[in-house]
Order: structure tokens, then C-alpha cells, then sequence
């Protein structure tokens, strides 16, 4: 089979199309032909191993441990292990490999069924493969850290990504009344995603403005965590989703102790993989309350080039690897 192969860390460039074995699915496993996958921050973080923390959390210390990127897939079930009860040939799924490898920038990929489930049937295979990690992400991060509920005024930092685009359709379809933070040029984009109220970044500064939010919802967060926490509302939680090193960092190293001052909750998601989160997402996929948003689609040999615009931070929702089918 053709995969996208990386054996050393670095930039896209290290990235080759080459032919391999298909993979045997073990006896919990399905073996899945992938008729397309979709490009993940979690992506280029493995490619470049950044930050080093990759290379100690089990990537690989001098080497990539697992050669293939791309966790988002969605095709059709080739072949099941002994012990797989959830799916048969021809079934058509999508899911997060995340946790069992990776392997989604290839044609075929072996996947332990509880990380699969039905791929919405309003759906395409591009659309349904846009979905798991982020989707996942902002479903986990706004109502099992963010503790949402009805009538929460929510923002949104960084609402028209990948995540960011499913967290303010998702925070919108839980009840709450969303503000969705973004460049000028995507607004319009982020009114269409249901958002209440829309912030252009460029023009003004929420986190110094008199508002005040029962969640902050960082997709793509740039400010300091101090300034996230003054806009707050008493007993506020605060989410960090993406952003850079510093301030995953700062998340994860100040937010437990800041979270002790104030009455305040900051604090950051480390979203995983859920057939349980998959099938809430189904249901909200086939209302039409949830939407894909796709902005560019490649083939399985220009993985590089989508990961270089991926990079480059100004995708409109998610960049998709059509791959066969």
C-alpha cells in the first residue's frame, strides 16, 4: 500500500510517499481502507517533534517510534480480528488513531474498534474524516473542563479553526450564548457557524473590555493566562485548547496554582479518543446541528504541502487528505 512515511524529525520535507506492507489487523482491531483523513495541529507537533516533551511522552527520543502521521480517518472496514464485534467488511466509519499509532496518511490503517464509530450517513468520507480529534476536543474540553450549561456566555478564542469551528456550533447546540473571536476575514464565517456575537481580534481586545464570560474557550490562544482570568466571570473557567509551547505551558504549569486564587478554573484539555464522543457527534452531525467546515483538500502525495499551509495558521476549519475509494 502507499502511506506518507517519516523517519527522522523535522519539516515537511522529511516526509516521502512510499510503498509498504498493509497492515494485519490484530484480533480487537478492523482494518479500515482509508478513503480520506484530515490534518491535525497534533500532526506537525509529531513531524517536528515540538515541543521536545514529544519526544519523552512516548513519540520516540531520537527517532519517530510510529512512521506515520494522520490520526483522522474515515473509510470503509476491509477486513476485522477474531474478537470484533462492532463492525463487518464494507461497514463505513470514521475515528481517531491517536491512541493505537497514528497511521491515517495511508491507504489502509489497523485500528482497535473502540476507537471507531459509524461515519454519519449525511456525510461525506471528506467530511466525516474532518471530525474526530477536533470535534472530540472541543466536545471534551467545553463540557467535561469547561463545565458548560445553558445560558453560559461562552467565547470562543480562535473560533474559525479546526476546533474552533466545531466548539462554537457545539457550545451553541449545549444553549449557550456564543462570542466568537477571530481576523477580520473570517468573520462572517464564524456568524454563519451560529455565533451570537463576533469579535475581530485585530480591532479590539476582549480580555480588556468590561465583559465578562462564565467559559473561555482557547482553540488557538496568543494572550497570557493572567489576562484570560481578569476576563472571567466569578467561578469562570478557563479552557486552553491550542496555542503555542509558552503557553501550553503556562497552562499546565500556573493553572492549578492560579485556579486556587479567586474562585477562578484554569486549566487545559488533553482531549481523548471516545467511540462514546463519536456517537454524541454522530447524532449532531445527522441534525445539522454540527457542520464540517473544510477548507482545502489534497491528495495522499502532497501531505507536505497541506501541513506547510496548516502551519502557516490560517486555515479556514480543516484541511482534508482525499486518499482513494
Amino acid at each position: 500500500m502507499k502511506a506518507i512515511v517519516y523517519r527522522e524529525y523535522g519539516s515537511p520535507d522529511v516526509l516521502k510517499l512510499e510503498e509498504i506492507p498493509k497492515p494485519v489487523p490484530n484480533d480487537d482491531e478492523v482494518l479500515v481502507k482509508v478513503y480520506a483523513a484530515s490534518l491535525n495541529a497534533y500532526d506537525w507537533h509529531l513531524l517536528r517533534a515540538d515541543p521536545f516533551l514529544v519526544r519523552l511522552m512516548g513519540g520516540g527520543l531520537l527517532k519517530p517510534k510510529n512512521t506515520i502521521l494522520g490520526v483522522d480517518i474515515a473509510g470503509r472496514v476491509e477486513a476485522i480480528g477474531g474478537n470484533v464485534k462492532q463492525f463487518k467488511p464494507g461497514d463505513a466509519v470514521f475515528g481517531d488513531t491517536s491512541a493505537a499509532g497514528n497511521g491515517g496518511f495511508a491507504e489502509y490503517v489497523s485500528v482497535p474498534e473502540r476507537f471507531l464509530a459509524p461515519k454519519p450517513g449525511n456525510l461525506s468520507f471528506e467530511e466525516a474524516a474532518a471530525v474526530p480529534m477536533a470535534a472530540v476536543t472541543a466536545l471534551q474540553g467545553l463540557r467535561d473542563k469547561g463545565r458548560i450549561q445553558p445560558g453560559h456566555k461562552v467565547l470562543i478564542n480562535g473560533a474559525s479553526g479546526g476546533v474552533g469551528s466545531f466548539a462554537v456550533q457545539i457550545a451553541g447546540s449545549l444553549g449557550a450564548d456564543v462570542t466568537a473571536v477571530c481576523s477580520t476575514g473570517k468573520m462572517d464565517l464564524a456568524r454563519s457557524l451560529g455565533a451570537d456575537h463576533v469579535i475581530d481580534y485585530t480591532k479590539e481586545d476582549f480580555t480588556r473590555s468590561r465583559q465578562r464570560y462564565d467559559l473561555i474557550f482557547a482553540a488557538n490562544g496568543y494572550h497570557p493566562i493572567a489576562a484570560y482570568k481578569r476576563a472571567l466571570a466569578p467561578g469562570g473557567v478557563y479552557v486552553m485548547a491550542g496555542g503555542s509551547t509558552a503557553q501550553m505551558f503556562q497552562s499546565m504549569l500556573m493553572g492549578p496554582w492560579m485556579s486556587l486564587i479567586g474562585g477562578k478554573k484554569m486549566g487545559i484539555i488533553v482531549a481523548k479518543p471516545s467511540q462514546k464522543d463519536l456517537m454524541i457527534l454522530k447524532e449532531l452531525l445527522e441534525a445539522g446541528k454540527v457542520v464540517p467546515v473544510i477548507d482545502r483538500q489534497y491528495p495522499l502525495i502532497e501531505v507536505p504541502e497541506a501541513l506547510r499551509y496548516l502551519e502557516e495558521g490560517h486555515a479556514r476549519g480543516k484541511v482534508v487528505i482525499a486518499v482513494g475509494g
